[in-house]
């Protein structure tokens, strides 16, 4: 009995639906424990250095981690990972893209940095199409540009002040993390999601050890002001564990499913998640950044493309 060509399409058709369902579902998980991580920092950086919070971040992320990674892969795997690989796209990507977000967020404030991150899917489409993993549709182009034009309604309600060199260390930092998100869902195809994420981490880890070493040697600070407390504890952990170790393998595990560029068109309705984060903390509500945010979720809806090449 030959096979029913209609059949076939249908199941190819749910299967498609189900990926650009759960795909969006992570990356949504991924942008709500992101955005929990800009208030953590806000409190931190009160006390702490960017350099000595960014070290701190990694190193905390790395010791839990790491042990995971063991029990998920086995310790044959991990030996045999791309190392040199993962310090090139860790240390570069990850750890110099998380340094300038921190130091943007210390010279602007929490929401800024999240709303300028708006050009990722822009930074993202390009990287896509630069490396044969995407061709632009005209439904995923006009995503695109309704994302930018949410992510430029929601800016519009920031003082032109905070579009200084905060705003363009955050762009930097936006292209760096668009980057390496890229690499590690495809370069390291034999490890687990936990694996691919934590490989990376090492890599930043190394590169905030060179910076910190530096700073010290150039006589900045590279302690916290003040004693260490249960709240800064507690901040930390938000910091390291939630925001990024949790939030990077959501991510990565949904470029798995949609590519970095549709990934990254959730990364502009973090300003909202954010926003709602510091309004339950005291700040008030925003209207223009509400707006903006929900433009960005229908530059979503419109961008879904099932037919993406994935990655070798």
């Amino acid at each position: 009995m030959s096979p029913d060509p209609a059949r076939g399409t249908n199941l190819s058709m749910a299967a498609g639906r189900n990926s650009a369902l759960s795909g969006n579902g992570l990356a949504v998980a991924s942008m709500l424990t992101w955005a929990a991580g800009f208030p953590a920092a806000e409190v931190l950086l009160q006390t702490w250095p960017p350099v000595a919070l960014f070290a701190a971040r990694l190193a905390l992320a790395v010791a839990i981690m790491v042990p995971i990674w063991l029990l998920i892969d086995g310790p044959s795997r991990v030996m045999r990972a791309r190392w040199m690989r993962a310090m090139g796209v860790g240390g570069v990507g990850l750890g110099t893209g998380m340094f300038l977000i921190i130091v943007a967020q210390k010279l602007t404030d929490p929401v800024t940095v999240a709303i300028i991150a708006s050009c990722a899917p822009l930074i993202a489409t390009l990287l896509e199409l630069a490396s044969g993993t995407r061709r632009l549709r005209w439904n995923f182009a006009l995503g695109v540009l309704v994302s930018i034009v949410g992510g430029l309604i929601a800016t519009s309600a920031m003082a032109p002040a905070q579009l200084g060199l905060g705003a363009a260390l955050a762009i930097m930092s936006t292209g760096l993390f668009c980057w390496a998100s890229m690499a590690t869902a495809r370069d390291f195809p034999e490890l687990s999601q936990t694996g691919r994420t934590t490989i990376t981490f090492v890599g930043g880890l190394v590169m905030a050890s060179l910076l910190v070493f530096s700073a010290a040697q150039f006589g900045m600070d590279v302690l916290p002001s003040k004693p260490v407390d249960a709240q800064q504890l507690g901040m930390l952990v938000i910091y390291a564990l939630i925001s990024m170790g949790l939030s990077q393998v959501l991510f990565i595990a949904s470029i798995g499913k949609l590519g970095v560029a549709l990934s990254s068109f959730h990364i502009n309705i973090a300003p909202f998640y954010v926003m709602v984060i510091m309004m339950m903390m005291g700040e008030e509500w925003n209207s223009t950044r509400a707006l903006g945010a929900g433009i960005v979720a229908l530059a979503v809806v419109l961008a879904q493309d099932r037919r993406v090449t994935r990655p070798a």
